[in-house]
């Protein structure tokens, strides 16, 4: 309990960091998406003139700040990038086009993530889908097969991405039931993502938009999966039922502090500091820095380097009795020593 004291106080300290700065705003979004659209031509030119190998490799780039437009996406989100919730929803709205998000349905998805982050019992809507060993051991073997496919990398970071970008999110999935505006937010994206996508093609071409603007796009999924992962999937992260479940407590420990080289933390928007965001969501991102530097207390909590969060895609278990997440080898020995 005096931890999660605790982490109420920090979410009163972090009050006074909520108010956005509408020239600071306005300036983020125009450095993020000024050089896409530079390299998305710049893209463009090299496939025209025969340079392919040239097109795929400033995709990186472009994907990183597509990665950004959509960090820019999740603090309108929150209502955290300006003062004004039309301001916020629009800028969303048009920014969730270009990263084939459809802004409405994703921020209500994403509440519920923050609403509900680490309650064992509320799993299921805006988070990595986690089971428990207990939860795992009672499957059939199909059913460890599929979860075993679904936690591989090669699923989680490849295919999973694509299918979650490109496909799932053209239908309110997890929504379908739940009104009207989960609709008219897939569709209504899905429709402006058409209309774009044509104009391009006549202009330049099938093949070009696709060698172009494909790679950008998987590249910048999979970034994004990656970081959503490695901000809850570590190994201290904290689970808890109803009766122990506490919001802020689980913000605050729940949620990883992933330090970064300053021109990843850039191109990410400071959510490698997820702690602090779980916590005051309402934090437009480009003050998220000033918290660490005035609270260095804050920095030692839930910290993650990059080392360590490759060592995170190996955790694919809860388990309740060591209160931790656990890899299948780990699984593996535990029933073994137990048979021993």
């Amino acid at each position: 309990m005096a931890g999660a004291t605790a982490a109420r106080g920090w979410t009163q300290i972090l009050l006074r960091y909520r108010e956005p700065n509408l020239l600071r705003s306005i300036l983020e979004l125009a450095i993020t998406f000024a050089p896409l659209a530079a390299l998305w031509v710049l893209m463009w030119l090299s496939y025209s003139f025969g340079f392919w190998w040239l097109t795929l490799l400033l995709a990186v780039p472009a994907a990183g700040f597509l990665v950004r437009l959509f960090m820019i996406q999740h603090d309108c989100g929150h209502g955290a990038f300006f003062r004004h919730k039309l301001a916020n929803d629009w800028t969303g709205r048009v920014l969730g086009v270009l990263t084939f998000t459809p802004y409405d349905f994703w921020r209500k998805t994403h509440s519920v993530h923050h609403a509900t982050s680490g309650n064992l019992e509320r799993r299921g809507m805006g988070d990595i889908d986690t089971l428990t060993v207990k939860e795992y051991l009672a499957l059939s073997r199909w059913g460890r097969l599929k979860y075993r496919l679904y936690r591989h990398p090669a699923v989680m970071f490849g295919v999973g991405p694509a299918y979650l970008f490109i496909v799932q999110h053209r239908l309110p999935v997890g929504l379908m039931r739940a009104g009207l505006l989960p609709w008219l937010s897939t569709q209504g994206t899905n429709a402006a993502i058409a209309i774009i996508a044509g104009v391009l093609i006549w202009f330049i071409g099938f093949g070009a938009f696709m060698l172009v603007h494909v790679p950008i796009i998987l590249l910048a999924a999979t970034m994004g999966v990656w970081l959503f992962y490695v901000q809850h999937q570590f190994e201290h992260t904290q689970w808890a039922d109803n009766k122990t479940w506490d919001l802020h407590e689980v913000a605050l420990h729940g949620s990883s502090y992933y330090v970064l080289p300053p021109p990843l933390g850039w191109f990410t928007a400071n959510i490698g500091i997820h702690h602090v965001h779980h916590l005051c969501s309402k934090i437009p991102y480009y003050r998220l820095p000033r918290v660490l530097r005035e609270y260095p207390e804050l920095g030692t909590i839930g910290r993650l380097t990059l080392w360590d969060s490759i060592k995170c895609v190996r955790l694919t278990l809860w388990d309740e009795a060591a209160q931790k997440l656990i890899s299948f080898r780990d699984m593996r020995k535990m029933r073994n020593a137990r048979t021993v």
